[in-house]
């Protein structure tokens, strides 16, 4: 009987720590993603005095991709920011996915990627774009790189 209970008890253990498992490995289907915005990443740089920074995540099994865009110090308000891409710090891209709604700071926002952005942004090879009327083609900009 004692043999039984300590077997049930170990067994009891095993299964937990195998669930704690598959949650670790849950977790890590998402990547936690940044950017530092400036003036001087907008290609050609400008002298803007703003900055701002994306705090984003990626959940790569749904590939919903979710965002904060802060930023301040603008040369005036913000007209349109989007995520720009395929490109490598340095070079432009067309438009790969636009803000919804106010953009205001905080902007906030989601989007279902295809496998193709989500492979995009893995490689960092989208960047977030900030427009002014003083900047129209871009006052701030920063590379979206995976956390580390």
């Amino acid at each position: 009987m004692m043999k039984t209970r300590t077997f049930l008890s170990l067994s009891l253990i095993t299964a937990a720590l195998g669930l704690s498992a598959c949650g670790s490995m849950m977790a890590s289907n998402t990547t936690a993603l940044r950017a530092k915005l400036s003036g001087a990443n907008e290609v050609p740089a400008n002298a803007s005095a703003g900055s701002g920074a994306l705090e984003a995540s990626l959940d790569k099994q749904s590939n919903m991709l979710t965002w904060t865009v802060s930023y301040s110090g603008t040369t005036g308000p913000v007209k349109a920011g989007h995520f720009h891409g395929p490109a490598a710090a340095g070079a432009n891209a067309g438009v790969a996915l636009g803000f919804t709604g106010s953009v205001e700071s905080p902007i906030k926002g989601s989007a279902t990627l295809s496998a193709a952005q989500v492979a995009d942004v893995l490689a960092g090879k989208w960047y977030v774009n900030l427009h002014t009327a003083a900047n129209p083609g871009g006052e701030l900009r920063g590379q979206v790189m995976p956390a580390q």
